[in-house]
């Protein structure tokens, strides 16, 4: 149920931007120009993206990537030129293709830098990483990499709508994050590796405060501290002792 409801959300997202990028003109308005006549037999932008949107609607998206894929290439002038990029990259997200999704965010990115819809493109740069993030005691690049997506897009557009649902996110990355350091942390206070367990405790309660680790971390901090000193003064007896 919660993957048909984000694959909804993806469409809806679609439609918005497409309603906003069009305003003016009526989404299949008829565009021409002098050096880009419509072939019938290929089809019209309009008409090539609604099957495109069609097809996504239906699930069908590797079919929806074909189309969408004729509007880019047969018609790179037309306004729907630049919809039709980012319906190639919603198709493959919706399609758990995140490898090829991200290519296709980022060819939009760096093709259209300061096109209004950079926001949601680096926003979903960043839930492709998001979605393909590991549990907490394994390893944690697809977190980093989300981690720094979110923290770019806050960054550069902080008063996008994009970025207020980034932040929430982030915040589960940074908590992933952090529940993997004291995982870490605890497998060296198991070993007695008391050192390398402060370590990880000690960045936790730097770097990852208030996301719901602080008092277990600050027992842990303690408590290996502790039994450091205890190792420290049980090394200086038995050396005493000789």
């Amino acid at each position: 149920m919660a993957e048909k409801v984000r694959r909804k959300n993806t469409v809806l997202t679609l439609v918005i931007i497409a309603v906003f990028s069009l305003s003016g003109c009526g989404l299949w308005t008829h565009i021409t120009h002098l050096w880009e006549k419509p072939d019938r037999a290929k089809g019209t932008p309009e008409q090539l993206y609604q099957k495109g949107y069609d097809a996504y609607q239906d699930g069908g998206y590797k079919r929806a990537v074909e189309y969408f894929q004729k509007v880019r290439d047969q018609y790179p002038l037309s306004k729907l030129a630049l919809l039709a990029e980012l319906g190639i990259a919603d198709s493959h997200f919706s399609d758990e293709e995140y490898g090829e999704a991200e290519l296709s965010y980022n060819d939009f990115i760096n093709l259209h830098p300061t096109n209004e819809n950079v926001p949601y493109a680096i926003y979903q740069l960043g839930m492709c990483h998001y979605k393909q993030m590991y549990s907490i005691d394994r390893d944690q690049t697809e977190t980093n990499k989300a981690r720094k997506e979110f923290e770019r897009l806050i960054a550069r557009f902080p008063k996008s709508k994009f970025s207020l649902m980034a932040e929430k996110a982030l915040r589960e990355c940074k908590k992933n994050l952090a529940e993997h350091e004291f995982y870490v942390g605890h497998f060296y206070f198991k070993k007695k590796q008391y050192k390398s367990a402060l370590k990880r405790f000690e960045t936790i309660a730097k770097d990852y405060a208030n996301l719901g680790l602080d008092y277990k971390v600050s027992y842990f901090i303690g408590e290996t501290r502790k039994r450091l000193t205890q190792e420290e003064a049980s090394k200086k007896e038995s050396k005493n002792t000789k």
